[in-house]
């Protein structure tokens, strides 16, 4: 089956008159050129360039280590190569959260230095002032509640979220927060579907699940989990749309072997 990919970049207006018309939003994460390419053409309305490089990429276990430098750094790249595809940038830990004019003044070095289309901060009422003074000078921000990584000291871990109504209730108050301040889009992450797709309901920008039930208008997930690249996670909303580890794994033995035994090069693979 063909993907219709369109042939003028995707803009946030245009996000939200998906949600309107019903028609699902696909987002995926990327973090180098190559990838971004191929995610890039196979259709996605959505690219995020996530901290969760900080694993993904650089082997941390933990979001928080990266920083705005290195986030900059990764996606110019996926900018250079999202033809179609909106791009996201996540603002790492410790780039927002110390004050309003800090966080502002990060949130305007990543849009200028990586050439990204907009901002992706987790947290809702306690970061909402830095959010408003983003949106109110042309910072395009997407919203992220329910389980925040950033967070997950605080938390003890990666379990559900808003599993009880005191948080819950919070949660459908900051995802309202978010939309009202002006936010594009807010992703929730790893909580009931009876309240993921409450939210969605109840807000008028598009609204992106991550383990968060199919009632949401659009989904994401990390590229590098989806494709079964990353064989040690496997949460319940995962879905592997492909097993790539063991071809990769295949494939660099037979270059091994073909480099012990000389058969690579050949003679038609040499000058």
């Amino acid at each position: 089956m063909s993907v219709h990919v369109q042939n003028t970049r995707m803009t946030t207006a245009r996000l939200r008159q998906m949600k309107a018309t019903g028609e699902k939003i696909a987002m995926l994460t990327s973090y180098d050129f190559t990838l971004a390419s191929l995610v890039d053409e196979a259709g996605v309305e959505m690219i995020l360039v996530g901290d969760s490089a900080s694993n993904v990429v650089c082997g941390n276990q933990y979001t928080l280590p990266i920083t705005v430098e290195e986030m900059i750094f990764l996606t110019k790249g996926v900018v250079r190569a999202a033809k179609h595809a909106l791009v996201v940038c996540d603002m790492p830990f410790g780039s927002y959260q110390v004050s309003e004019e800090e966080a502002v003044r990060n949130a305007v070095k990543i849009l200028k230095e990586s050439g990204c289309d907009a901002v992706k901060i987790e947290g809702g009422e306690e970061v909402l002032p830095a959010i408003s003074h983003m949106i109110r000078i042309g910072v395009p921000v997407m919203g992220h509640l329910g389980l925040t990584p950033q967070s997950v000291n605080q938390f003890g871990g990666y379990g559900l979220r808003a599993k009880e109504e005191a948080e819950a209730e919070k949660l459908l108050h900051d995802a309202q927060l978010l939309d009202q301040a002006g936010c594009f889009a807010i992703t929730l992450e790893k909580i009931p579907a009876a309240l993921a797709e409450k939210v969605t309901k109840a807000v008028s920008c598009p609204v992106i699940g991550i383990g968060a039930g199919n009632a949401c208008d659009g989904q994401v997930l990390v590229l590098h989990d989806m494709l079964g690249l990353n064989q040690g996670f496997k949460p319940k909303f995962l879905r592997h749309f492909a097993s790539l580890a063991e071809e990769v794994k295949t494939a660099v033995s037979s270059y091994v072997e073909a480099v012990k035994d000389s058969s690579f090069p050949s003679a038609e693979e040499s000058y």
